[in-house]
């Protein structure tokens, strides 16, 4: 990436959902003068006129494109840099177009949803003289960067095993059953689409490479069938459709950006962001639980499930010389009445769908109150609470240090918490020996999966 002192990069975003405002409105505001969106790549030209308005604010302009039209704009010159926030399935094409044009790309989790795209992907970065990073910013998270502080320290020893549990609530958790990820084809589930950030978390703290994956997971709270067997059976198709004070109901027309976002748009490619939980065409599993063999001899148990009564994870790392636990509470209960959160940036428009972007006041509670709790202990000593130094905005404010080192470029930094798209591999090639784990019921090993694994001599 270059160093702050040369002139603007010239930026396409690729995609223009809700997850691309992160990275325009950083351009148009806090890294203006490092990075410049000339580009907005989208199949729905409604979707592009929200983020025109935006950068309109701010004196800017870009040319709206859709996704036909990207190869003719990476060989124009007239961009340097591409940031890739569509859809799962459509991360290989794309990126591979920018870097088989020798440009820089940002990422968005998960790098691809399928083997098929790792591969071309991993090749395209080898010979392009382009940069590639995806983007995990739950590195940047204070909590999560303490964490692998401690354990470079060698605050624990050697480390052997790792306890790794996510649970998402019935707010957070059900928005993925509502939208294109509820289809596996494109998601690659949430082993892939969600748990590449925590499998990343786990490669990344121990600096190590997982090699033997088994896998057991379904689907048993969302989707027709688990409707059918609660009285559920016979509800409409789309969650707007909801009866008053279902705590399933999602009412776009509610939230401005909702609705310029995905509802005013309909009509240009046929999306809809509000199907029902309970409506046919559910192919993701909802609880899944992991088993990882690292190369260095350490085990991750691995628990995601997406119906929770409260959203959070817990951690626990176990060593030759002790124990560290992290313990995360990010919405203490869904409150009776509570029907889909809206997804106004910070909050400002309403609770967060995903809490970690924006504090939901209305859901704390004393018994399991909010935030992060880190304890060490060693062995035949008393158990000490690490301080961690959270800062503003979405996850502690990681995205913001994420933001300086994908823009602006990553200074030194004994954390390495820039990605490698090697890491990208890494993760996503956990989920989908998952995945294949649970449809055979044995065990899966990624060097099957041809994959590159290895980070090349010298890569953070």
């Amino acid at each position: 990436m270059p160093a702050p002192d040369r002139p603007r990069r010239r930026f396409a975003v690729v995609g223009t959902g809700s997850r691309a405002e992160m990275f325009v409105r950083a351009m148009a505001t806090t890294h203006a003068d490092v990075a410049v969106p000339v580009a907005l790549v989208d199949p729905s030209p409604t979707r592009r006129a929200y983020y025109d308005e935006l950068l309109a604010g701010h004196g800017l302009r870009a040319e709206h494109l859709g996704p036909e039209d990207l190869p003719a704009l990476l060989d124009s010159g007239r961009v340097d840099a591409v940031v890739v926030a569509s859809p799962d399935d459509t991360h290989a094409d794309h990126v591979c177009a920018a870097l088989d044009r020798g440009l820089d790309v940002v990422c968005e989790k998960p790098l691809a949803h399928d083997v098929e795209g790792l591969r071309r992907i991993g090749a395209a970065a080898e010979r392009s003289a382009g940069e590639l990073v995806v983007t995990f910013n739950y590195r940047y998270s204070p909590r999560n960067s303490a964490v692998r502080r401690l354990l470079a320290d060698g605050a624990v020893g050697t480390v052997t095993g790792v306890h790794f549990e996510w649970l998402l609530d019935t707010v957070h958790g059900a928005d993925y059953f509502r939208r294109w990820h509820r289809e596996k084809d494109r998601s690659g589930g949430l082993l892939v689409h969600k748990a590449t950030h925590h499998v990343d978390l786990v490669n990344w703290w121990l600096g190590d490479v997982p090699e033997r994956v088994t896998a057991l997971g379904g689907l048993r709270f969302y989707g027709d069938e688990r409707a059918a067997e609660r009285g559920l059976a016979g509800r409409p198709a789309l969650s707007r459709d909801a009866g008053p004070g279902d705590p399933f109901a999602l009412d776009l027309a509610a939230d401005d950006r909702l609705r310029r976002l995905y509802l005013d748009a309909e009509g240009d490619d046929g999306y809809r962001r509000d199907q029902d939980v309970f409506a046919p065409g559910v192919t993701i599993e909802d609880t899944m639980s992991v088993l990882v063999g690292y190369r260095g001899g350490a085990a991750l148990t691995y628990a995601l499930s997406a119906y929770n009564p409260w959203e959070g994870y817990r951690v626990a790392v176990t060593g030759t010389e002790g124990r560290l636990e992290l313990d995360v509470v990010e919405r203490s209960h869904v409150p009776a009445g509570r029907t889909g959160a809206l997804l106004g940036p910070g909050g400002k428009s309403g609770p967060a769908v995903d809490p970690s972007v924006a504090r939901d006041e209305d859901a704390d509670d004393p018994v399991r109150p909010f935030g992060a709790r880190l304890v060490v202990q060693r062995q035949w000593e008393r158990p000490r609470v690490v301080e961690i130094a959270e800062g503003a905005g979405a996850h502690g404010g990681g995205d913001a240090l994420l933001l300086d080192d994908v823009l602006r470029g990553a200074g030194p930094d004994p954390l390495g918490r820039q990605a490698h798209y090697v890491d990208g591999v890494r993760s996503v090639a956990v989920g989908l020996c998952a995945n294949r784990s649970m449809a055979t019921g044995g065990t899966v090993r990624t060097a099957d999966l041809g994959l590159p694994l290895d980070l090349p001599a010298g890569a953070r």
